[in-house]
């Protein structure tokens, strides 16, 4: 399927693995233009020599934490007049909310709220200037569905989304949108991770935790990263141009809701 973004050029975020790599993928399979963000040199140049054999586009790699001032200049000197942002971050490690202290408590907000909106005001406007624009932001289905030891998360990813709300509705005249896409339980890096924290602390092996995880899931399986950044590309068409502000599930159905 022609998306119709061939020749843009894409900034994804956190993106030499995992989730945000896939829709690196996803998107220079549309053919775009791509700029990768990771603070691993080795990731980093594992990934950018497949995305440029499997597709054969541009990849530029940007070493940078995306959380600081710095690495966002970085970013935006590699790609001064992006057509897409994928704004995707780490979010703080499982914690009792109890033991958290302010410093964790700002960097999660820092990393998870504040970055992408700091990333969304420095190109929105030269979106709007060139009438075209894709703004994603990955958050996480914890948004709507609590997890204990992750309520730092949860909260900063959700202030993300209700800040944008009405951004997104104020740029939608121009041709740019803002949604959201909300994770569920993918298996990437990260929910291993979560899985081994699990594992430690339940004295259980780490394969165990994954399986009875799995099981809970209504698809009885982890989504697979490919799935999810072939929303994330769907959300850049240029035919998405009418979706906007959307906050969307990714889950497997794990969330019950009919609205």
């Amino acid at each position: 399927m022609d998306l119709g973004i061939k020749g843009r050029k894409a900034i994804i975020c956190a993106s030499t693995r995992g989730l945000g790599k896939a829709c690196a993928v996803a998107l220079a399979e549309a053919g775009c233009e791509v700029v990768i963000n990771g603070r691993d040199p080795a990731a980093m140049a594992e990934a950018a020599k497949e995305i440029r054999h499997r597709h054969g586009v541009v990849v530029h790699e940007v070493i940078a934490d995306v959380s600081t001032r710095e690495g966002q200049r970085a970013l935006l000197a590699a790609c001064p007049e992006p057509d897409i942002l994928v704004n995707n971050n780490g979010g703080p490690p499982p914690e009792d909310f109890r033991d958290l202290d302010r410093d964790q408590m700002m960097a999660g907000v820092i990393g998870n709220m504040i970055t992408p909106i700091e990333l969304i005001q420095s190109v929105v406007d030269g979106m709007a200037e060139r009438g075209f624009g894709r703004i994603v932001n990955i958050t996480s289905t914890t948004v709507y569905q609590p997890v204990e030891r992750l309520e730092l998360s949860s909260a900063a990813r959700a202030g993300l989304q209700a800040f944008v709300g009405s951004v997104s509705r104020s740029v939608a005249a121009r041709n740019v949108t803002i949604n959201n896409l909300l994770p569920g339980t993918f298996y990437t890096d990260r929910s291993r991770a979560m899985a081994s924290e699990v594992a430690s602390r339940t004295e259980r092996s780490v394969e165990e935790v994954v399986a009875e995880r799995a099981s809970t899931r209504i698809a009885k399986r982890f989504g697979r990263p490919e799935e999810f950044g072939a929303a994330c590309a769907f959300l850049c068409a240029a035919t998405s141009g009418y979706i906007v502000g959307q906050s969307i599930r990714i889950d497997g159905g794990t969330y019950a809701s009919s609205f």
